[in-house]
């Protein structure tokens, strides 16, 4: 049996899916479009059930692209989402708006299952909802209440949903209601003025509120006047954001040093363990440390998307929409833009995605064209570790980390550099109409934690598993690429490698590295670093490093990868030293450290600017249209990226 989940934005439909599915839980795409699906598996006596989340929408007369996925499902028996039961979640607090959507659904015939939520804010808003006055007018659907943030209701909801039925001889909530064509505008607006003029007839003996209870200001209220304050409300933001960056900082560090210790453990044992040859070699140079060099980042990866989580579940993150959207209108962008700029914090994939809630197509394509340099979390791992690499692990006035300071002042570039190209678009691309910013803001909440902890299992398991399909791949051919050349060229370089120790009387551990070193350059990755390598020297770059540049184009996180993978096979994979050990030994034929202040800060400006993701290119292709607008994007970041990392090293060599 397919289940849909429906409701307006706010009204605890996502408490409701966990509620029902809790990690059975699915994450894809809405057939033939990029609107994400989610989907869960929720068991009644037994059997297993499909509950498909759809998303938020105030009417099933869509406004955007996102919301007119509702209307393509509902109207046609023929989709492969067509639901045998909806339940329609209702805000108990916002009785009136939300009847509205749950009205026109409840007109189309199906089995249709009322969710009285969050009933702990209308009874602290001392409201009393007379079910049964509720029930008498839409005598063939199932009513119950719940309280989904603290795990209520449960029960009656599965129950609810196998007494549900279809009735052939329904009471329309409206005279004649129907599914009114999608283009009809002039019949969508007579039929909206019917059902609340219904709505408004039936209302006050449903919401009765104590005549007794006084005016009095809420809390929200009170914290909205600090939040959102045309001064405060930004510096607030800004210091929530600069507390996160330092929490990832100081407590991520030590489960970090335990992962990658494991993994150079398990090379070590898998060498000693598996007799000598490739599949040892492919595994204790390519894989593993390909694999770790990832998964070393999942405790960061896991500490923003936990307070990400708490912003969201608070409410508080509806407010940083609504104070972003005067920050966002001078550089012509709508306030829902905010909405996929947020979201490209955590990926720029659902980013641009998001952008189909904007039903202006101008403001809708500079969202997406921005979108990606909002700095997402693909690229903490190749922050993170030239941060550790060139900033000393230091505070400053005795409290604030120098290090989560630097990984704060490149989101905030990103920030800027979003907002500057999108004030130049704002010129280049032309609109006939101007957007505006509908946002309803919920009431402050505390977090749940079960809430909290589902979202970021879902999100740590999306990035390992996405990054790590990627990387495995890569591993595979980056090894492969390392360990061989073209004919007996890397014999030759042995040869004369040896024969240069000799003469310069190196020791033994010298002679291994020049040997190690030799090989790797004439392999076929090496003969590709060093054709692109006089291309990336102005920016401070070696052949490794550009090799990583490219392979990174997969996905950012790539390169932590990749440089795993190279250096484990210049090693011989022997000494398993952890890569930032690595990176601060190499050096150049001078001498002098690859690995400087300016590099790592070149790397760093590179990394806030360039596209460098095939899976985001294609997203935007697929929404804008156009191959154009994508190879647009691709070519102006990737010129930003140039210049800004040119002019980071030159200034700071």
């Amino acid at each position: 049996m397919k289940i849909a989940l429906l409701g307006n934005p706010n009204t605890g439909k996502s408490s409701v899916f966990n509620l029902l599915t809790g990690l059975r839980q699915h994450v894809g795409n809405f057939p033939g479009v990029t609107v994400e699906k989610k989907t869960g598996l929720l068991k009644i006596n037994e059997t297993s059930h499909q509950l498909i989340d759809f998303p938020g929408t105030y009417s099933v007369y869509p406004h955007s692209e996102d919301e007119k996925v509702v209307y393509n499902v509902l109207s046609n028996p023929a989709n492969p989402d067509y639901p045998d039961v909806c339940v329609v979640v209702l805000d108990a607090s916002n009785l009136r708006r939300n009847l509205f959507l749950f009205s026109q659904i409840y007109d189309l015939g199906l089995p249709t299952v009322m969710v009285l939520n969050m009933i702990d804010v209308a009874d602290k808003n001392k409201l009393s909802i007379a079910v049964d006055n509720l029930q008498s007018q839409f005598p063939d659907a199932v009513i119950v209440s719940s309280n989904a943030r603290v795990k209520l209701g449960k029960t009656r909801i599965l129950e609810a949903i196998t007494t549900a039925k279809q009735s052939e001889n329904r009471i329309t909530f409206i005279e004649n209601a129907t599914l009114a064509v999608i283009d009809d505008q002039a019949r969508q607006e007579e039929e909206a003025e019917k059902r609340f003029a219904k709505i408004d007839t039936i209302i006050p003996g449903i919401l009765t509120q104590k005549a007794d209870e006084k005016k009095t200001e809420t809390n929200s209220t009170k914290l909205d006047k600090i939040l959102t304050h045309p001064i405060f409300g930004y510096l607030i933001f800004a210091a929530i954001l600069l507390l996160i960056f330092q929490f990832i900082f100081s407590f991520a560090s030590i489960p970090m040093d335990f992962i990658d210790a494991q993994f150079g453990h398990l090379s070590e044992w898998i060498a000693r363990s598996m007799p000598e040859g490739i599949f040892n070699d492919l595994l204790t140079q390519g894989i593993i440390p390909g694999i770790g060099g990832v998964v070393i980042f999942v405790p960061q990866i896991a500490i923003l998307f936990f307070f990400l989580a708490i912003l969201e579940e608070t409410g508080y993150m509806a407010r940083v929409v609504f104070i972003m959207d005067r920050l966002m209108r001078p550089f012509g962008l709508n306030g829902k833009s905010v909405v996929p700029l947020m979201s490209g914090v955590a990926c720029a994939i659902p980013g641009v995605m998001a952008a189909r809630t904007i039903a202006d197509w101008k403001e809708r394509m500079i969202t997406i064209m921005v979108t990606p340099l909002m700095s997402c979390s693909a690229r903490i791992p190749v922050y993170t570790l030239l941060i550790a690499l060139v900033i000393p692990e230091k505070t400053i006035f005795g409290f604030f980390n120098l290090q989560g300071l630097v990984l704060f002042a490149l989101y905030v570039m990103g920030v800027i550099a979003a907002l500057g190209i999108a004030a130049l678009l704002k010129f280049v691309i032309k609109a006939k109409t101007k957007g505006y910013l509908l946002l309803e803001m919920p009431a402050y909440k505390q977090p749940r934690w079960g809430n909290v902890g589902i979202t970021v299992f879902e999100k740590v398991k999306v990035f390992v598993l996405n990054a790590g399909k990627i990387i495995l791949a890569i591993s595979i051919i980056l090894w492969a690429l390392a360990s061989y050349g073209p004919g007996d060229r890397m014999e030759q370089a042995v040869i004369t490698a040896e024969k240069f120790a000799t003469v310069n009387q190196l020791d033994e551990e010298e002679q291994a590295d020049l040997i190690a070193g030799a090989q790797l350059e004439n392999s076929y990755i090496g003969i590709m670093g060093k054709t692109i390598e006089p291309v990336i020297a102005p920016l401070g770059y070696d052949w490794k490093m550009g090799i990583s540049l490219i392979t990174s184009f997969a996905a950012r996180e790539v390169f932590v990868g990749s440089l795993a993978t190279i250096y484990s096979v210049h090693d011989d994979g022997e000494e398993n030293l952890p890569l930032r050990q690595k990176l601060l030994k190499e050096k150049r034929a001078d001498g002098t450290p690859v690995y400087t202040l300016a590099t790592g800060i070149s790397l760093m400006v590179f990394y806030v600017f360039a596209m460098q993701c095939m899976a985001t290119m294609a997203v935007v292709k697929r929404e804008t249209g156009s191959w154009k607008w994508t190879f647009f994007q691709l070519g102006l970041f990737g010129v930003l990226a140039y210049l800004g990392a040119f002019l980071s090293f030159q200034l700071l060599s």
